[in-house]
């Protein structure tokens, strides 16, 4: 089978918005390859392995690459692209001076090429992600994700689910019931576990996403522990199905778009207990000020804020309230 192939080219700080408008657009696979230089040091500090040789991508751009079936008429899915990356700086993003072309590939050649760059990779001082198909050697203590994220968003490389697990690792004391809003390929509800978290909710409104989540989880042994379901945001709860995690609960992770973030707070804060915790990122560096203001607005207090490059996640909490 082949596919379309769509490479755009944009900043890097427009990257959130860009992955948002073509996975909209009917993409089934979004890669992204950011600008590398001498200038911009490869975090290393969990003994990061990088194969993959510096690119000469443009300072301050990405190429991202999307993946439409061969049934897809791709000219208006490009000019609609178009249209929307201009009208970015509406939402206060700039895509630069972009660029975007159409290709065809083969599924092999896209499906399965990635991997070579998909090393196993430590998180945390715990938490190491490995992907199914590489040999890898626990050391000591070493927590291990077992990953094939297949055509979800979320290997736990990209800063912001790094940001997520960083944070998960710092808030999980041990028997945590716990919602992931956007699960994408499950790596988060699956490390969350990992670090001690008695049962996660796993939501995502892409059905390739579910579809994802589900095989990792049962990968990682955690189908007892873990309840994977489609839903629009925390949608799902008021539907009247009983689910393993019933709210209130004591974390809610969720590593989605900045502007997403701030349409549910109200739900977030309904269904935690008081005195708990909400870990969230995606949110790169120019929306962080807003997104700080969402939250206090909405009742929250910022335990911590954590960076990683140009993106952030922000610790928040639930007042405990009088008395408690």
């Amino acid at each position: 089978m082949r596919w379309h192939e769509l490479t755009v080219l944009a900043t890097e700080s427009s990257q959130e918005m860009v992955t948002h408008y073509l996975t909209e657009l009917g993409a089934g696979g979004v890669s992204v390859e950011e600008a590398w230089s001498e200038d911009k040091p490869r975090d290393t500090s969990f003994g990061q392995i990088y194969d993959t040789p510096l690119n000469d991508i443009r300072p301050g751009y990405a190429i991202f690459k999307a993946y439409f079936s061969e049934d897809t008429k791709m000219e208006p899915v490009a000019a609609e692209l178009k249209t929307l990356l201009q009208g970015l700086p509406e939402y206060g993003y700039d895509a630069g001076e972009f660029t975007i072309e159409l290709g065809d590939v083969h599924e092999d050649d896209w499906a399965d090429a990635w991997k070579q760059y998909f090393k196993p990779i430590a998180i945390t001082e715990r938490l190491t992600i490995k992907p199914t198909w590489e040999e890898y050697t626990p050391k000591g203590d070493e927590l291990i994700i077992e990953l094939d994220p297949g055509m979800a968003f979320g290997t736990g490389t990209h800063p912001t689910t790094a940001l997520c697990l960083k944070a998960l690792d710092n808030a999980i004391t041990g028997g945590e019931q716990i919602i992931d809003v956007g699960t994408g390929s499950g790596v988060l509800a699956i490390g969350a576990i990992k670090l001690g978290a008695s049962k996660v909710l796993a939501l995502d409104l892409d059905p390739v996403a579910v579809t994802c989540a589900q095989e990792n989880i049962t990968l990682n042994g955690y189908d007892d522990v873990i309840e994977v379901r489609l839903s629009d945001l925390l949608g799902v709860l008021h539907d009247g199905e009983s689910s393993g995690v019933t709210p209130p609960v004591d974390l809610v992770v969720a590593n989605i778009l900045a502007e997403i973030i701030l349409l549910f707070l109200s739900d977030v804060m309904d269904v935690l207990k008081p005195g708990g915790i909400y870990i969230t990122s995606g949110i790169y560096k120019n929306k962080e000020m807003i997104v700080e203001a969402g939250l206090l607005a909405a009742g929250f207090e910022i335990i911590d804020v954590l960076r990683q490059e140009e993106w952030v996640a922000f610790v928040a909490g639930k007042p405990k309230g009088d008395g408690e």
